[in-house]
């Protein structure tokens, strides 16, 4: 197996090799022989200008004189190559290798024609005078701008030849020496890269093992590679779906937790936050990761909680609270251990709701017991009055179990706004919703209060446009809601002031308005009003049970509504809830 990898890698690169070798061969071989034979051309035709200069006085003083064909036949002696003077008819005059009488003619040769076109030719070809290929370079011999003669040199190209075989015999050598080196080169240079692949490979082959998936794949170590790479890459791929898949989850819940988490660091830095925890402690998720613990929650309770847990690494809890919201927490901490590098989880629970729902219920206690006392106590007194003699005085006595008849009255009235109240707040009183006019709502109000009001010294106008569209309600329970809102405007309103009853549409809603002229509510006050027993005038607090602005907020958001008030002291009330149009 290991082998066809080796071939399969080493053959092409011995390929290569011995291409690229015969290639260096065949060029250096070209560019010898090319030199060689410049090197010649450039030889003869120096040797043909020296002759051409010998000759030039006896070709213009007589073009066949014998001393040219001597001259010549001299000069070729001593640069050992074929000296031929041509005239312009094609005559040969001076010929080193053959008699003149012998020698035909050489007007057609080639390299002669060139010549006589007044340029130096060279060629290279087989002459029929010697038997055997040979290189002839020719010069003109110019007389007054006119070609009279050539001078032809030739050379034999056996020695040319010789040279370049010798040189590619020499090529061919260093070729084999060098193709032995590159054989070598490549075998350590093949093994070499197959090592860390037979090592890769077996790895891959472990750790496809270990997720207990088959072995997939047949042939070499580079198919059973990428089988193996494969194999593991779906199951990485399975891993990180499921890996995926489980922080979507822990990123749902810890996004859908009313409880607030932090995780933060050994260093206090905040390593995760969710949604609930940023919005307890104002600050962006974003902002908050890799802050400090100090910079996120700005509480130096908090932070003295993690001191302590870091420090004794053990869990830590207690309860703050945050202002200026007035939020109340209860903050568990715990360390996670080495296994999560020494992290800190901090858990925040939200206790506002429980410690308002104390402080109403210590305030629902305190107010039942203050206004269960005082009807009480004062009917005790008058009891006692009548059993100390009281009953003995017919005038008095009457006026006493008249007395103790109102208080009876206050008592009773008082229960039958609890439990109304009571069966409000659970659902027990279901609401009759009818389609209804929200004028004659008003002006059913304003006729029971009517009265009242003419006996407060006080006047009553309704402001109540007629094109009004028409709500979906109880009209008995919305009609209590106005009565309790009017009676209590015309409690705490001076003799001669104004009560005025509107409705207007806004949106999808229609708003209900009481208004009046009288003392007003302090500010600290405005927000409690609604609630159970709160009364804003405390100089009279003898007067009403203190739930009926508390039971008309609960009938108000029965019907999907809210209710609000704007006051200002000495200047009047107004209050104000909606009712959803019909739909």
């Amino acid at each position: 197996m290991r082998e066809r990898v080796f071939w399969r890698i080493f053959i092409p690169l011995m390929g290569l090799i011995f291409l690229t070798l015969l290639g260096v061969t065949l060029y250096l071989s070209s560019l010898f022989y090319q030199n060689n034979l410049q090197r010649m051309q450039t030889y003869l035709l120096q040797e043909a200008r020296l002759v051409r200069n010998l000759i030039m006085p006896f070709i213009l003083e007589d073009p066949e004189s014998p001393q040219i064909n001597q001259i010549v036949q001299d000069s070729a002696m001593l640069v050992g190559e074929r000296i031929t003077v041509v005239l312009a008819d094609g005559r040969v005059v001076g010929e080193s290798e053959k008699p003149l009488n012998q020698l035909e003619n050489h007007l057609s040769r080639p390299e002669v024609q060139e010549a006589l076109r007044n340029r130096e030719a060279t060629e290279i070809r087989f002459s029929t005078t010697v038997n055997e290929e040979m290189l002839y370079v020719a010069i003109p011999v110019v007389s007054q701008q006119r070609v009279v003669a050539v001078v032809r040199m030739a050379a034999s190209m056996q020695s040319i030849r010789r040279e370049q075989q010798a040189l590619n015999h020499s090529l061919f050598i260093a070729a084999i020496i060098a193709g032995g080196f590159a054989v070598l080169i490549a075998v350590w240079i093949t093994r070499r890269v197959l090592a860390p692949l037979e090592s890769l490979s077996a790895t891959a082959q472990q750790l496809t093992e270990r997720t207990g998936e088959p072995a997939r794949g047949e042939g070499d170590e580079i198919r059973r590679l990428q089988a193996a790479f494969q194999t593991m890459s779906e199951h990485l791929r399975e891993q990180v779906s499921q890996l995926r898949a489980e922080r979507q989850k822990l990123q749902t819940v810890l996004r859908n937790m009313r409880d607030g988490i932090l995780l933060v660091d050994e260093t206090g830095k905040i390593l995760l936050i969710n949604s609930a925890a940023a919005e307890m402690f104002g600050i962006e998720e974003s902002r908050a990761v890799g802050a400090s613990l100090i910079e996120g929650v700005r509480h130096h309770a908090i932070v003295e909680l993690w001191e302590r847990a870091r420090q004794g690494h053990t869990p830590q809890d207690g309860e703050v609270e945050i202002l200026p919201e007035h939020r109340f927490l209860q903050v568990v901490l715990t360390p996670l251990g080495r296994e999560s590098e020494n992290a800190f989880l901090l858990v925040f629970h939200d206790l506002t709701r429980e410690r308002r729902v104390e402080r109403v219920r210590r305030d629902f206690v305190s107010n039942v017991s203050h206004e269960l006392r005082t009807p009480l106590a004062s009917l005790k007194a008058l009891v006692e009055t009548l059993q100390e003699g009281a009953l003995d005085d017919p005038p008095a006595a009457q006026r006493f179990l008249r007395q103790m008849e109102v208080e009876i009255d206050n008592l009773t009235q008082m229960v039958r706004e609890l439990l109304e109240l009571s069966r409000i707040e659970s659902g027990l009183v279901p609401l009759q919703r009818k389609v209804v006019s929200p004028c004659d709502i008003l002006r059913r109000g304003a006729e029971r209060m009517r009265l009242q009001a003419e006996r407060a010294g006080l006047t009553l106008q309704i402001d109540c446009p007629e094109d009004i569209p028409q709500v979906l309600a109880d009209a008995d329970r919305v009609e209590q809601v106005l009565v309790n809102l009017i009676h209590n405007a015309i409690k705490f309103t001076s003799p001669g002031g104004l009560i005025t009853l509107s409705v207007k549409q806004e949106g999808k809603s229609v708003t209900f308005s009481v208004r009046d002229t009288g003392i007003g509510i302090p500010p600290d006050d405005l927000e409690r009003i609604f609630e159970r027993f709160y009364k804003a005038d405390r100089s009279r607090s003898g007067e009403g049970t203190g739930l009926g602005l508390s039971i008309a907020r609960h009938i108000v958001e029965a019907h999907g509504g809210r209710i609000w008030a704007e006051s200002q002291v000495q200047q009047g009330s107004t209050f104000s809830f909606t009712l959803p149009l019909e739909r």
